[in-house]
């Protein structure tokens, strides 16, 4: 499926050659050609494994490390807050350090901190630290989180859909893995949490090696990007490989060679210096509908994933049929977040598809109120369904802006703001849980959301641009 995606993408944006030489005139074989979009893909889907699985292999063995690390209840309902806040909080300094570093190394540093990160939090000892070792592996997912669309954006322009379907289904993936394989993996390594928690460390390190072309790839450009603001001398020596001893700029162009990575007008021009205006994103309409609408699915998402097993188990559902139940909802979206960006990108506005998936959310919530244990099964497959507002939005980020620095901007805006208010759901949950007895009044708050995360849903899903937008 991979390979098919990336070989018709490779016909229709990889530059024919622009030296007529005898050596280049006949255009690189496929493969050669294919190469780096196949390496990029590979990338891409590993990268997305790894954007979960640091919360939810945490939330499967939270009883164990409350236990051995001492925790207090209020310590360990604040974990539920910590990924959102950091998300937030580090998020937003993901367009900068693409603008100077390049998008695929912050990528590459971000998964080599998720491996510290993990490999760190269950060895350091104490809760000061494992929250800090905790915050370095939440720091990489969160750039990578929002540098994910610009990437999708500049490298598969005419492929939004699907290559945002795949890199959600990916993400989705690894949310439900991890949380279902965490405690078997942890009793095959003898029971210790430590290692259950450690052993993620891998699947991010092995994310490092094909964003590591990236990183090389920058440092290339550096001398030349220096040449060039030195002056007319400094161009002049840029473009004579003999005054430096240098291979000439054009990466890709001869028969022998594969072409780059970068290797677009716009990747060009950032390279040398040259970067476009940034855009006024907090005079979007637009731009604010959608990170609300971020923020309410996402409020939803960690709601479901901290509580709804709970809801469940309180219904009389058995402890292992409450967590399979929770698997369920959370698989549905490997499959849904494949087909609903491919839809999405297919059609000038997405109102429709967020109706559906809010129809279902408001149908999952009254199930769970009216009869959660004899509908169960019902109910975590429309709850499932709600939850793909997340592969949605990912979807109308790289939609609603046209270049890839605006969809660097939005995507930082509306994850970072969006993050920000879903950080007091699942406390808010969990309080009215307590001081009501029941998960009426709880249940009634998570329905009343799906109202406002509809309509903004609808505002966000306009065919429009937020560099449009912005210029009024």
């Amino acid at each position: 499926m991979m390979a098919g995606m990336v070989s018709e993408e490779s016909r229709t944006t990889m530059s024919t050659p622009s030296v007529r030489t005898p050596a280049a005139s006949a255009p690189p074989a496929p493969a050669t050609r294919a190469w780096p979009q196949r390496m990029l893909v590979f990338g891409i889907v590993l990268a997305a494994l790894n954007l979960r699985p640091a919360i939810t292999s945490l939330g499967a063995l939270l009883e164990e490390v409350r236990d051995g690390l001492g925790m207090s209840g209020g310590v360990a309902g604040l974990l539920t807050s910590v990924p959102p806040l950091c998300f937030a909080v580090f998020g937003v300094t993901a367009p900068r350090l693409a603008r100077r570093f390049g998008p695929g190394a912050v990528v590459c540093a971000g998964m080599a901190a998720i491996t510290a990160g993990l490999l760190l939090r269950p060895y350091v000892g104490g809760t000061a630290g494992f929250l800090a070792a905790s915050a370095l592996a939440l720091m990489g997912i969160a750039v990578s989180n929002v540098l994910m669309p610009v990437i999708v954006k500049r490298h598969f322009p005419d492929r939004v859909g699907s290559m945002t379907g795949l890199y959600s289904m990916a993400l989705a993936l690894g949310t439900a893995g991890a949380a279902a394989v965490t405690v078997p993996v942890t009793e095959a390594l003898g029971g210790r949490w430590q290692s259950g928690l450690a052993v993620w460390a891998g699947l991010a390190a092995v994310a490092v090696v094909p964003w590591t072309p990236f990183v090389w790839q920058r440092q290339r450009q550096r001398p030349r990007q220096r040449q060039r603001d030195a002056g007319p001398a400094g161009e002049a020596a840029a473009r004579d490989p003999r005054s430096s001893g240098e291979a000439p700029a054009r990466v890709g162009r001869s028969s022998g060679e594969a072409p780059a990575l970068l290797d677009r007008p716009a990747d060009r021009a950032s390279a040398a210096g040259h970067h476009p205006p940034a855009v006024r994103i907090t005079r979007s309409r637009t731009a604010w509908a959608l990170a609300v609408f971020f923020g309410l699915q996402a409020t939803a998402a960690y709601i479901t994933m901290g509580w709804m097993a709970q809801i469940f188990r309180d219904a009389g559902v058995p402890a292992s049929t409450a967590g399979l139940l929770l698997a369920v909802t959370m698989v549905m979206g490997v499959p849904l977040a494949f087909v609903i960006p491919r839809v999405a990108a297919r059609l000038p506005r997405q109102g429709p598809i967020v109706l559906v998936l809010s129809a279902c959310g408001l149908a999952g919530y009254a199930g769970l109120y009216l009869a959660p244990a004899a509908g169960a099964w019902a109910w975590a497959l429309l709850l499932g369904v709600a939850n793909c507002a997340f592969p949605l939005a990912l979807t109308m980020v790289g939609m609603r802006a046209r270049t890839g620095a605006g969809v660097a901007q939005l995507s930082a805006f509306a994850q970072s703001t969006g993050y920000l208010i879903s950080i007091p759901g699942p406390l808010l949950v969990g309080v009215l849980y307590q001081s009501s007895g029941g998960w009426g009044v709880p249940l009634a708050l998570m329905a009343g959301l799906m109202v406002p995360q509809t309509v903004v849903g609808i505002l966000a899903g306009r065919d429009r641009t937020v560099e449009d937008e912005a210029a009024r």
